[in-house]
């Protein structure tokens, strides 16, 4: 039976629409095979920032002053006459010693005293008038400043069974109670007191080092903090930042022979007590500031086996491009780049093992790494 004219105008257009579809078909074959082929990285878009430039030495507390308290006399101690662990100043009464030998022996050298000196000034005129001798009259004035002395060094005496704070600071606890023996120049101390404002910092270092600091500080590459003083933070054990700032001296230095390095001291306004001495301690010297530092987290940062620093990062055509490096410190988890980086760099830090340079990737934020807020 012949085929209706209808439908034979119908074959061709249904085996357009065929092959039209089986071409569409194959293109989107292609092309999901094309995206399965391709990989994928996560990148971290670098941007400038601003970044001091800072030198971390660490250090201990010393405390600024320290009075070892000592009995100047014998006795028996009869109190104590402070608070372990309180403020006290300069010439407060901390303990009394038994005086009741020492007040008897200034009553008989105030008595010699007086007797001494009457009778010099009757010698005194009596050798005029031809009465006494010449050497009578110069023994009775030196036994009148025998007997001075004397009594000089019982009032001393006396003054001294009030054992008082040479300095003012924090007394820490009394190693004797009432009722102990205390004898002049007693290897044994009875307490202790430190002055903690101010408060040193002391710093170990090598001696090149510090010539570099002494270099930035006279370059102005330091922030100052007087003459020859550089200014410096502290960071405490906790991680915290000490709230005051402080100064590094460079003054009475000297270079262990042994070791070659030096001892730099560091002072700090302590009001709040916050510091003790023997705490250990980060001092942070301020050498400068770039405005427009680029920080690359270390993820994205390998190394060639001589050591030199590369980077891998996806340029504009979404290939991967490969740069050498120069890096200058760690600041946390990233470098500090002095060459080889720029704004903008989209750096791989995910996936690395799967490319190469010259490869097409595609990119997402890179989930190993949070990028960090804007300064």
């Amino acid at each position: 039976m012949p085929m209706k004219p209808a439908r034979l105008a119908l074959l061709p257009l249904l085996v357009s629409t065929l092959l039209l579809g089986a071409c569409q078909e194959s293109e989107q074959q292609a092309e999901q095979q094309q995206q399965q082929q391709t990989p994928t990285v996560g990148v971290v878009t670098l941007r400038a920032e601003h970044f001091l430039l800072t030198n971390d030495l660490p250090g201990r507390t010393t405390a600024y002053r320290i009075a070892e308290v000592r009995p100047q006399v014998n006795g028996i101690l009869e109190k104590r006459l402070f608070e372990e662990g309180a403020e006290v100043e300069e010439g407060q009464q901390l303990y009394q010693i038994d005086d009741d030998v020492y007040q008897a022996a200034l009553k008989s050298a105030e008595a010699s005293s007086i007797s001494t000196r009457s009778l010099a000034e009757r010698y005194g005129i009596l050798v005029k008038e031809n009465a006494v001798s010449q050497q009578e009259y110069d023994e009775a004035r030196a036994a009148g400043l025998q007997a001075q002395a004397a009594l000089d060094e019982a009032r001393i005496n006396v003054r001294y069974t009030k054992v008082l704070a040479p300095i003012s600071g924090r007394i820490g606890r009394s190693a004797v109670s009432e009722g102990a023996l205390v004898t002049s120049g007693q290897s044994q101390q009875l307490a202790t007191i430190q002055q903690l404002d101010p408060i040193y910092v002391d710093i170990t270092q090598s001696s090149r080092e510090m010539l570099n600091l002494r270099r930035d500080l006279e370059a102005g590459r330091l922030q100052k903090a007087g003459d020859n003083a550089a200014a410096v933070t502290l960071t405490l054990e906790d991680g915290s930042t000490y709230s005051e700032q402080g100064k590094l001296e460079f003054s009475e230095v000297s270079v262990d022979e042994g070791t070659g390095s030096v001892t730099l001291r560091a002072v700090f306004p302590n009001p709040d007590r916050l510091l003790l001495p023997g705490m250990f301690v980060h001092a942070e010297l301020v050498a400068g500031s770039k405005s427009d530092a680029i920080l690359a987290p270390q993820q994205g940062i390998t190394r060639t086996p001589r050591g030199n620093a590369t980077a891998l990062v996806v340029n504009d055509e979404d290939k991967v491009e490969s740069r050498d490096v120069v890096t200058e410190r760690t600041v946390g988890n990233r470098w500090l780049i002095r060459s080889g980086l720029n704004e903008g760099d989209r750096l791989i830090t995910e996936g690395l093992q799967y490319v190469r340079a010259g490869v097409s990737v595609n990119v997402e934020p890179a989930g190993n790494v949070a990028e960090p807020a804007a300064q």
